[in-house]
């Protein structure tokens, strides 16, 4: 993945929803929770808007979430909490998936909410590449 990019974008190997499922397969293998999924599509056709599919897959690992809210002045982090990854349909008919760049963004962080982001973000990597290859 490209390090100076805001957010990664790969493609997956499987349909959308098995996409989903196996990411929220990889994360629970990782003792990381799925506190909720979104469907986008499907809100959105609530609203009367037609999008192609989307959707977002939450994921929290406490061992991380616990650390970066520990301390008052560091609760700020929480705008990024829990750590998202998207996976949506393009007009290609192909499906990607998409993640924050948590290496990117933990840079201008106090040291242990960077190290704790890094190391989140490196299992958020490993969480993704089960999907793309």
């Amino acid at each position: 993945m490209q390090e100076n990019q805001p957010i990664f974008e790969k493609e997956s190997l499987f349909g959308l929803n098995e996409t989903v499922e196996l990411l929220i397969t990889a994360a629970t293998d990782r003792e990381w929770m799925n506190p909720a999924n979104h469907d986008l599509q499907q809100s959105l056709a609530k609203a009367g808007k037609s999008v192609r599919p989307v959707k977002v897959v939450e994921i929290c690992k406490p061992a991380y979430s616990g650390v970066m809210l520990e301390k008052s002045d560091e609760r700020i982090v929480s705008v990024m909490m829990p750590c998202r990854i998207s996976v949506y349909e393009k007009e290609n008919g192909k499906i990607y998936v998409a993640t924050l760049n948590g290496r990117m963004f933990a840079a201008a962080m106090p040291e242990n909410i960077r190290d704790t982001m890094i190391g989140a973000a490196d299992e958020i990597e490993e969480i993704v590449k089960t999907v793309v290859g």
